[in-house]
């Protein structure tokens, strides 16, 4: 299919490539390097090789959320967020940008969303999971009640906001101890990820701002399967429900949440994403650099599914969610 858009595609400042790099064997690192650091040349040979016509370009992770300086983040955003513009600008059509935002502080986190919106166009916002603000220990988790304003800054300015994994810290990683092979995009990035989506719909945040749109990826962390089952278990026990949402969980995820395929190219995955949520609420990545385009491209390219819902999910779906003015 040509025409497509990815919507989780990532790049790194020098400062920040020790975040990216770990997670490949020291061998790969000098070739994760030069995938991070590049857009305009490599990049764009690829996209063009496989039909690929643009690219929503991201901050690698977990960068500003682990800089437990509120000043040093916020600095951090606004430097990323400076130099996307600048790369966006020399090739519109084919690039645009999700800003980078210091939420260490709700305040900060809403002045960097609207400078990005006003002064660079961005199409939306892209945040790797929780901020440690102050010390390594402390875990902000954005269902807590000092992000209102910025829900409420989002949803006015209509704007997707894209949660992005991370590791948890340490001190909360018990359960892979032994086992660290699971950590990063192998589970713990899924697991963080969803517990964190599952907060924000408890929350009761979607009903106070119910027109907010919430991008998550690699083919939806796990949720599409098990989402019956959050709201479902033990359905012979009647009790009021724990959470302070006024609806069921699964219906905040079909109305708020939109869902990408970035890393995870299986085709019986993305069937049963588009049976819980809808064709209309899918959408293509690749998570370059830390997966291939090719891999990602020949794969979308070739799934079973519909040539109707080939272009939603490649093209127009994203087009209409991030207003991109593409037909």
């Amino acid at each position: 299919m040509q025409g497509k858009i990815g919507l989780e595609e990532h790049f790194a400042l020098r400062e920040t490539l020790s975040d990216s790099l770990p997670f490949v064997p020291p061998e790969y690192g000098p070739e994760l390097e030069s995938r991070l650091l590049d857009i305009q040349d490599r990049r764009l040979k690829l996209m063009d090789k496989h039909g690929m016509e643009m690219m929503l370009l991201s901050f690698n992770a977990p960068a500003v959320q682990a800089i437990h300086d509120v000043k040093k983040a916020n600095d951090m955003a606004r430097r990323a967020n400076d130099f996307l513009a600048e790369e966006v600008a020399k090739r519109p059509d084919r690039f645009q940008g999700l800003a980078a935002l210091p939420l260490q502080d709700c305040d900060l986190a809403i002045r960097e969303l609207q400078r990005c919106a006003k002064d660079f166009g961005f199409k939306g916002s892209l945040v790797n999971g929780f901020s440690n603000a102050g010390d390594a220990e402390t875990c902000l988790y954005y269902d807590l009640p000092q992000y209102r304003p910025f829900w409420a800054e989002t949803e006015k300015l209509d704007l997707p906001f894209y949660l992005h994994p991370r590791n948890p810290i340490d001190s909360w990683a018990q359960i892979y101890k032994g086992a660290e092979w699971l950590m990063g995009p192998t589970w713990a990035f899924g697991q963080e990820t969803a517990v964190h989506s599952l907060r924000l719909m408890g929350s009761g945040l979607f009903d106070e701002h119910p027109k907010l749109k919430i991008v998550i990826g690699h083919m939806g962390e796990g949720l599409p399967f098990s989402m019956w089952r959050v709201d479902n278990r033990n359905a012979w026990v009647k009790t009021p429900k724990k959470h302070k949402a006024k609806r069921n969980i699964g219906e905040y995820f079909q109305e708020n949440f939109w869902i990408t395929t970035s890393g995870n190219f299986r085709t019986q995955a993305l069937i049963n994403t588009m049976l819980e949520v809808g064709s209309d609420r899918v959408l293509f990545s690749t998570d370059w650099p830390f997966e291939n385009i090719d891999h990602a491209c020949d794969w979308f390219d070739a799934a079973t599914i519909s040539e109707e819902d080939r272009r939603k999910i490649g093209r127009s779906n994203a087009s209409k969610l991030f207003k991109l003015g593409l037909d």
